[in-house]
C-alpha cells in the first residue's frame, strides 16, 4: 500500500456532515454491520448522497430499526436490509446468492472486538472468523457482481491494532491458547493482508475492481458488545470507549475510500491526527509487516482452504 502523501487531499468534514461527498446517485453499495456505529453512519452518509445501500446485518430487528432511521433522515427509500451473519459460512453464501444485481461498492465493515473466547458456527475463533474469514468469503462470492459494477471497489476496514498483530499460522483459531487482544490484532492484520493481496489478485485479472483499506482510528462504538459479551470491555476497551471519536467522525476514512475520485487500488486511509487516533481522512501507511507478500499469499491460500471459497 502506498505511504501517506502530503499532496493528496484530506476529507476535511466536520462530524455528521456528509453533503460534500460526491454524488453517487443510483450506485449500489453493500455495508456489512450497518445497524449501528460506523456502519450505520456510513450508510446514512451514502444514502444521503443517493446511493442504493444494502445494509447487511446479523440482527433483523436492529437492522429494520436502522433502515427506518436511514430512510427517515435521508429521504432515500431505495435502501434495504438483508440478513447476514458473518460467523456462518451458510449465511454468507445465502446472502451472496440473493445479490442478483451489480455491486458498485462493497464495504467490509462489520467486526467483533475482544470478546471472551467464542467460536463461529463453523468452529473458527470468533474474531478471526468474523473479521477476516467472513469478509474474505463474502468478497469472493460477490466477485462476479463486483465485476459488473460501475467503477467498482472493495473497502476493507482494519484498525491501528494491526500494528501489534502477528499471523500465527500455527494457531490461527486460538486452539493452543486465547488472548482476546492478541486475537483481535491478528484479525485486523489479516484484514490488511487480505486487502493488499486482493488488489494484487485483481490486477492479474484485468478487472476494473480495486481494493482499498481504511481504519477509523479510535472510536467509541459497541464492537465489544457483539453476541452479548457485555463483560468483555477490559482496560484497553475502556480506553477505546473513553477516548474514541463519535462514529460520525470515525467513518470519514471509510467514506473517502468508498467515494473519493482520486482513490487508487492499494490505498489505505485513516485519521489525519497524531497517532492516527482522530481527525479527517488521509492516506496512511500500514505496518511494514503488511508488505510481506509471502505471508499475504500464504494467508490467502489458507483462507480459501478454511472457507471453501476459491477466487478464480
Amino acid at each position: 500500500m502506498r505511504p501517506s502523501q502530503t499532496n493528496r487531499p484530506h476529507l476535511d468534514l466536520p462530524p455528521i456532515t456528509w453533503t460534500p461527498i460526491p454524488s453517487i446517485s443510483g450506485r449500489r453499495v453493500i455495508v456489512t454491520g450497518a445497524n449501528s456505529g460506523i456502519g450505520l453512519q456510513t450508510s446514512l452518509a451514502l444514502a444521503g448522497s443517493g446511493a442504493v445501500v444494502t445494509m447487511a446485518c446479523r440482527n433483523p430487528d436492529k437492522a429494520e430499526t436502522a433502515l427506518r432511521m436511514v430512510q427517515e433522515r435521508t429521504g432515500n427509500q431505495t435502501c434495504n436490509t438483508v440478513a447476514l451473519d458473518l460467523s456462518s459460512l451458510e449465511s454468507i453464501r445465502n446472502f451472496a446468492g440473493r445479490v442478483k444485481q451489480p455491486v458498485d461498492v462493497l464495504i467490509n465493515n462489520a467486526g467483533v472486538m475482544a470478546p471472551p473466547l467464542s467460536r463461529t458456527h463453523d468452529g473458527f475463533e470468533m474474531q478471526f472468523g468474523v473479521n477476516h474469514l467472513g469478509h474474505f468469503a463474502l468478497t469472493g462470492l460477490l466477485m462476479d457482481q463486483l465485476r459488473a459494477g460501475s467503477v467498482p471497489r472493495v473497502v476493507t476496514l482494519s484498525s491501528i491494532a494491526h500494528r501489534r498483530g502477528k499471523i500465527r499460522f500455527e494457531d490461527l483459531n486460538s486452539e493452543k491458547g486465547y488472548r482476546r487482544w492478541r486475537a483481535y490484532s491478528q484479525s485486523k492484520l489479516a484484514n490488511l493482508y487480505f486487502a493488499t493481496e486482493l488488489e494484487r489478485w485483481l490486477r492479474t485479472k484485468g478487472t476494473d475492481v480495486i481494493s482499498i483499506a481504511a481504519h477509523p482510528g479510535v472510536s467509541g462504538t459497541n464492537l465489544t458488545k457483539r453476541g452479548g459479551h457485555r463483560g468483555a470491555l477490559d482496560l484497553l476497551g475502556g480506553v477505546f470507549a473513553a477516548m474514541g471519536q463519535p462514529a460520525a467522525a470515525a467513518c470519514l476514512p471509510t467514506l473517502y475510500a468508498a467515494t473519493g475520485a482520486d482513490v487508487q487500488g492499494g490505498d489505505y486511509y485513516g485519521p489525519s491526527g497524531p497517532g492516527e487516533l482522530r481527525g479527517t481522512a488521509t492516506l496512511v501507511a500500514p505496518s511494514p509487516a503488511v508488505l510481506d507478500e509471502e505471508i499475504a499469499h500464504r494467508l490467502w491460500k489458507r483462507s480459501e482452504e478454511l472457507t471453501g471459497v476459491n477466487y478464480c
